[in-house]
């Protein structure tokens, strides 16, 4: 899975034909240099640019473009050339931004050439800079790696060039400016809902791609969900202490995943990419594990990974332990799959001999080749007993230190529940287990603000739970599942920064709304009937364009003082009762262009119910991430190949802490507006 990297940290590159994929939040041209041992740059010959797109072994773009692409080849670069430095810079003089602190964060993802993505780096902290150093490609013991550096200059490719020691470096710089200005007519806008081909984007969130042509939903629903919550995506991997050479962790999350909350900052900005977060200074060092006895596994301690924060480390530990058990899991599989193969060619060699046949020759083979197989599988489960018990110490050190946003209802850290004042990094969806220990769950973490929409499935879909439920049943679970993750969300964010909308055209949804109502934490009634239906669709969609037509013209400052910047989630209950064939194109409209500008989808309902509108409707279902009320295995792993089975979270039984925190979220809400 994907390393997300932050600055500083290195990842090894499996292979050494490669691309680098740029996503960026306004057109940017791509430069290359060629480094000697000492990182200097011996002159523009060791030079990529537009005006001069290959080098040995390296190629970049033409021209500048909100989507770039750098071919790399690690065995045709020189010999003398230690080091590949990945440059973006903003064109000059063409009416564009002058500082990346006025873009969406650049993000760069280095991939093999069939796709598969090794590592990603969002490039946030930019303010004033108009160039900067992305990535280093670097030689390390005759084996290559990538280090995210994110080096920022105020004074462009100039003072870029110069820091690498390059002659010339004004002069040359400003060559290329000239050569790119006159060749941005053709220069690609910046995407909206996603980048051109299939390029995730995330600042310090996930965001889903597109293919050109093709919605955002589309591109992740064909990819799968993962057990991350996005497409083979979800998952954000990093460097688990203690495995060196591992690449592990989640998210982008799959993956795609589009921005935090919406921010006015100065200049007007709507800033729906990446919150405010410390990214100047280094990762906070993990704590160290407490020592361990000779012989001994050392102690598991919680917040062990890298980050910026304990939030962070935690989500990376989480996203650790999921592809541990993963791993684990899919080794110990293989080795079964082994032992069974090694077995059923022992027979047949034995076996294929007639004389084999005769006596006890034949049943003497078998017995000696079922024993080898016992013996490997035996050994294979007392390996994977042996991961699965350190995983299970781990998770019972991690699970009481999770924040609200990332436990469980039964945590205690709700009844310390206070209403936070920064964007949360990521919500809890439910568990994931495998049925190899069925105990042993893993949080099955989002990225925030979601980069798609959510599809609570009320419909009977085959799970052995699912089935057990009659119709009616399932479809109040379903609502209940909604609500408790409108809740949370409620709960995770500042106050003014989340506001949650509800559609329940029957109203047949009142009994699971009630602490929603009661608390009086959404912005009006759930709205019922037709004309309820078409009144919030419009209202959200207006604010979709109105966001969209201000960051395009970057005049976020213009939007009307009424327009609640904060991100938005619609709960649809029962589609598509209450659609006509209007309110299904805005609905489409709003899962496809709402995650960029702060938008969010939260469908219950049975696709079933929807199928007479034939085939129209498939990209709208593919665009979600289809989680159930109750457990089901349906969230596939292409990674490994599991298929992971999905728990939703639970309220316990009697248990007053949603209407306690939803009351200090209404609290916190009307102390706001005041």
């Amino acid at each position: 899975m994907t390393a997300e990297l932050v600055r500083g940290q290195n990842h090894p590159l499996p292979h050494s034909r490669l691309e680098i994929r740029v996503t960026a939040g306004a057109p940017v041209m791509a430069c290359a240099t060629l480094g000697d041992d000492r990182g200097t740059v011996l002159g523009i010959e060791w030079v990529a640019h537009p005006g001069s797109p290959t080098l040995p072994g390296i190629e970049v773009s033409r021209q500048a473009a909100a989507g770039l692409r750098f071919h790399v080849d690690l065995e045709a670069v020189p010999d003398r050339a230690h080091l590949v430095h990945v440059l973006l810079a903003l064109p000059e003089g063409v009416g564009g931004p002058a500082r990346f602190g006025t873009t969406a964060a650049p993000f760069a993802a280095v991939t093999a050439t069939d796709g598969t993505e090794i590592a990603s780096f969002t490039i946030t902290g930019l303010e004033a800079e108009s160039a900067v150093v992305a990535l280093e490609l670097y030689r390390r013991q005759g084996a290559w790696k990538v280090r995210a550096v994110g080096q920022g200059y105020a004074g462009g490719l100039a003072e870029l060039f110069g820091d690498q020691g390059l002659p010339g470096a004004r002069e040359f710089a400003a060559g290329i400016q000239e050569a790119v200005a006159r060749h941005m007519a053709s220069a690609i806008q910046a995407p909206l809902t996603g980048t051109p081909d299939g390029v995730r984007v995330r600042s310090d969130r996930s965001a889903t791609a597109t293919q050109p042509g093709q919605t955002a939903a589309g591109a992740a629903g064909a990819a799968g969900a993962s057990p991350g919550g996005s497409s083979a995506t979800g998952a954000t991997p990093h460097q688990r202490p203690g495995t060196p050479g591992q690449p592990t962790g989640p998210a982008d999350g799959q993956g795609q995943q589009p921005a935090a909350a919406a921010h006015g900052t100065s200049g007007g900005r709507v800033n729906y990419t990446h919150p405010r977060r410390q990214t100047t200074a280094p990762p906070t060092p993990p704590p160290a594990s407490p020592p361990a006895q000779p012989g001994q596994t050392p102690r598991p301690v919680a917040g062990d990974a890298t980050g910026w924060s304990m939030e962070e480390r935690l989500y990376n530990q989480v996203w650790g332990m999921f592809e541990d058990l993963a791993r684990a899991t899919a080794a110990y599989r293989s080795a079964v799959d082994f032992a069974e193969s090694r077995m059923d060619q022992e027979l047949d060699r034995v076996l294929s001999d007639p004389r084999s046949r005769i006596g006890g020759t034949g049943d003497a083979a078998r017995e000696v080749a079922r024993a080898k197989r016992d013996q490997l599988t035996d050994q294979a489960r007392e390996a994977l007993d042996r991961d699965l018990g350190q995983l299970a110490a781990e998770s019972d050190v991690v699970e009481p230190a999770l924040p609200p946003a990332y436990a469980r209802w039964d945590n205690p850290v709700w009844h310390a529940y206070r209403v936070p004042m920064d964007n949360p990094m990521a919500l809890r969806l439910g568990d994931l287990h495998l049925p190899e220990r069925t105990d042993l769950r893993i949080p099955m973490l989002v990225r925030l603000p979601l980069e798609r929409g959510l599809w609570i499935d009320s419909g009977r879909s085959g799970s052995e739970a699912a089935l057990m439920l009659d119709e009616g049943q399932l479809r109040r679970l379903a609502m209940d599942n909604a609500v408790g993750h409108a809740a949370r969300l409620l709960a995770a964010y500042p106050p003014g920064e989340f506001t949650v909308h509800v559609i329940d055209a029957a109203g047949s949804a009142a009994m699971s709304l009630a602490p929603l109502v009661g608390a009086g934490v959404l912005s009006q009634p759930p709205a019922s009937g037709a004309a309820g239906v078409s009144s919030v669709l419009a209202k959200l969609t207006q604010r979709v364009d109105l966001v969209q037509m201000a960051i395009r013209g970057g005049a976020a400052d213009s939007l009307p003082p009424d327009l609640d910047t904060g991100e938005q989630l619609l709960i649809v209950n029962d589609f598509p009762h209450g659609f006509d064939d209007r309110a299904v194109t805005q609905l489409r409209y709003l899962a496809d262009e709402g995650p960029a500008v702060g938008v969010h989808l939260m469908m219950v309902a049975d696709r079933e119910d929807a199928s007479a509108y034939g085939p129209v409707l498939d990209p709208l279902w593919r665009s979600l991430l289809r989680i159930t009320p109750v457990a089901d295995d349906h969230l596939a792993d292409p990674w490994v190949g599991h298929a992971w089975t999905f728990e939703p979270l639970t309220m316990p039984p009697g248990s007053q802490i949603l209407r306690r925190v939803l009351e200090q979220v209404a609290e916190a809400r009307r102390a706001w507006r005041r």
